[in-house]
């Protein structure tokens, strides 16, 4: 008896997956539904009608065509290939419905500064603000450059590797230019010591004065030699140095290129310490960075309070800053007036520096 209940158990699933897909055959896609996940408060990056927009435009098959002829792949393809989109799954449902459920990226700023309109996340992805975007997160202007071109869409720190191994390439292609060089080294200190082998001797019969002159003339040949040599040393000394020079630029660079990824990585931090603080987060309106002379990042930032601008430098001592700023609200500006000032420093260890 449990034989047979177990063949009718297995006949029953063949047939009932037999009709299914006998039905999704003859089944046309109807429509398109988009779910976007991660949408919040702040916004969101991408809208359903926009992804059907992508997806008519596109010519790809969807509405109307088969279900099994639908190009899920494709979809997935066309939609993934934005930077703010995390992951996108497409699939149809057994009654011919086109599913996409797209999952964004979650920037914790947007970067306008040096010609970029990018966002970027906590793990410092970074990718093309999307047209008609509303997502409220802080915003970063100013005259800072950071070190990656602004159609850069990935991780800062995959863009850096890539650099390096670049880099490291055009290191170790430079070091292969000195191998002409090392020949004619070898070559040069090769005669240089075929060189001090050279000697006379007296025929058995020759004469004191010719084998004086014969003497005479080796030295004046060898002298001759030896500078010819020498100078071959000097220019073989001078390519190298060159060659050196150009490599230890390229080693200069990627200690700049590191550091300026150092420094974008602190601003990411800064902002996610105005953003975890209910008061500063909605203090802080906009947030300014720039260069200073020595190359280092420097911020300022326009406060919701008063008519003046924070000085706060280099990212560092960030929580201590703010406390000394909170404690020169409190104490200082509610005395004194919010408008007195127009530019407030914090830069300085234990003091803040007030302009009018």
């Amino acid at each position: 008896m449990p034989t047979l209940l177990w063949v009718a158990v297995a006949a029953y699933l063949i047939y009932a997956a037999s009709s299914a897909r006998t039905y999704r055959r003859g089944c046309n896609v109807s429509r398109i539904e988009v779910d976007v996940k991660d949408s919040s408060a702040h916004g969101q990056l991408v809208t359903s009608q926009q992804v059907r927009t992508w997806i008519r435009r596109s010519g790809l098959p969807a509405v109307g065509v088969p279900v099994a002829d639908a190009d899920l792949s494709g979809i997935e393809a066309l939609i993934a290939r934005n930077g703010f989109v995390r992951r996108v799954d497409a699939y149809t449902t057994y009654d011919g419905v086109l599913r996409i459920d797209i999952r964004q990226r979650r920037p914790v700023l947007r970067l306008l500064t040096d010609g970029r309109n990018s966002y970027v996340t906590a793990e410092g992805y970074l990718f093309a603000a999307p047209s008609q975007s509303s997502l409220y997160v802080p915003v970063v202007t100013g005259t800072y450059r950071p070190p990656f071109p602004a159609s850069h869409t990935g991780t800062v720190a995959d863009f850096i590797a890539s650099e390096r191994r670049k880099s490291e390439e055009r290191i170790a292609e430079l070091e292969r230019e000195k191998y002409p060089f090392y020949r004619r080294e070898r070559v040069n200190d090769e005669n240089k010591r075929e060189l001090r082998r050279r000697r006379i001797k007296k025929g058995w019969f020759e004469k004191e004065e010719a084998f004086a002159r014969r003497v005479d003339e080796l030295k004046k040949e060898k002298e001759s030699l030896r500078r010819r040599y020498r100078y071959e040393e000097r220019l073989i000394e001078a390519g190298i140095a060159r060659i050196e020079a150009r490599q230890e630029a390229e080693r200069v660079r990627q200690k700049k290129l590191e550091k300026s990824c150092e420094d974008f990585s602190k601003l990411i931090t800064f902002v996610e310490f105005v953003e975890s603080d209910d008061f500063w987060r909605s203090e802080v309106v906009q947030i300014i960075a720039s260069t200073s002379p020595s190359g280092a990042l420097e911020l300022s930032f326009v406060p919701r309070s008063g008519n003046f601008r924070v000085q706060f430098g280099r990212i560092e001592r960030v929580e201590q800053k703010f406390d000394k700023l909170l404690r020169f609200y409190r104490n200082g500006l509610d005395k004194l007036g919010w408008d007195r000032y127009r530019s407030i420093d914090v830069r300085y260890a234990g003091q803040v520096v007030c302009k009018r």
